[in-house]
């Protein structure tokens, strides 16, 4: 890629295609493609490759995707399934259709069997039953995965999939209904500090394991492995590092309301037992995560509650104005 090549973030609005552009604009490309979901409904095949056709994208970050919780995935398991389906189709259909020259497909973890051997590494996929709480999305995303493999297998293009693990980071989603457990944690002790309550629930026993990573070093081996991977194979981006939900509670309490207890819902499911990836892969491409953890989660926090001071401030100049 050159600092002039015309880069498209498809979904550039989330969690991930936001950390994208900002690593790309980091490192000085200057023509960043972003289409908003107004403007471009990535479910519509003819949408999409009208659009293809008039701005003729030669690099694809396809983030896309309707995601979510444990909640969000149970409520909602067809949404989960058509949306993703059908936005890894129309983008990786419209990138052979107008010769895109390299795309990068964003999976996730949660392709792996339930019970798959950990550390997980990627010949894993498809050796077992899925977890049930997120099956939905786990099966478009396997199929994002195999669609680019036959695209690369019939027409040679250069199409490859990136499995991260758990995410978390600016412009996360922190609504408690659809949220990912690092948000959701942080919303729930943010909301009782400021309530003066002294006790969180926390959904499940607090014993499965899981593995975190900044959505800025995600976005940092995006751009790693679009300019020195091409495989086949999809590969596993993480940190290889995990730890219980309990233990992220803890953190996430000391940091924001240390005087709160935790009290554990069994009744509430605990999805996969233990989730944590085999980088062997990754580190063999030369690249490494450098967000640690805690420093993470603390600049994280802050970003919530910027958010927060920003929509306050927002909301006090729309009453002054509407009572002047």
């Amino acid at each position: 890629m050159h600092a002039d090549s015309r880069i498209y973030v498809a979904g550039h609005a989330g969690l991930v295609g936001s950390a994208v552009v900002r690593r790309l604009e980091r490192e000085g490309y200057t023509n960043i493609l972003t289409a908003s979901r107004q403007q471009l409904d990535l479910r519509d095949q003819a949408e999409v490759s009208h659009w293809f056709k008039a701005n003729r994208p030669e690099y694809v970050f396809l983030v896309a995707g309707t995601v979510g919780g444990i909640m969000a995935n149970s409520t909602r398991p067809a949404e989960f399934i058509y949306d993703n389906l059908m936005i890894h189709g129309t983008v990786v259909h419209a990138a052979h259709q107008y010769d895109v020259t390299k795309l990068l497909y964003l999976g996730s973890s949660c392709i792996y069997p339930r019970q798959a051997t950990q550390p997980i590494t990627e010949e894993q996929l498809l050796t077992g039953p899925l977890e049930p709480t997120n099956e939905w999305y786990a099966i478009a995303k396997i199929a994002g995965i195999k669609l680019c493999q036959a695209y690369r297998q019939q027409y040679g293009r250069d199409f490859i999939s990136a499995m991260p693990t758990n995410l978390y980071g600016p412009n996360d989603n922190f609504d408690l209904t659809s949220s990912h457990v690092l948000p959701a944690l942080i919303r729930k002790f943010h909301d009782a500090r400021t309530a003066g309550v002294d006790e969180v629930e926390i959904w499940g026993t607090g014993s499965p394991m899981r593995e975190f990573l900044h959505v800025d070093d995600l976005a940092d081996a995006c751009l790693h492995l679009m300019l020195h991977y091409s495989d086949h194979s999809h590969i596993n981006v993480g940190t290889g590092v995990d730890l219980s939900i309990r233990e992220l509670a803890e953190k996430i309490r000391d940091l924001v309301h240390p005087p709160a207890q935790l009290r554990f819902d069994t009744s509430k499911p605990d999805g996969t037992p233990r989730k944590v990836l085999d980088v062997t892969r990754l580190h063999a491409t030369g690249w490494r995560p450098t967000i640690d953890l805690d420093a993470g989660i603390a600049s994280t926090y802050q970003w919530f509650l910027d958010q927060l001071a920003t929509s306050e401030h927002e909301g006090l100049r729309g009453m002054a104005t509407a009572t002047a």
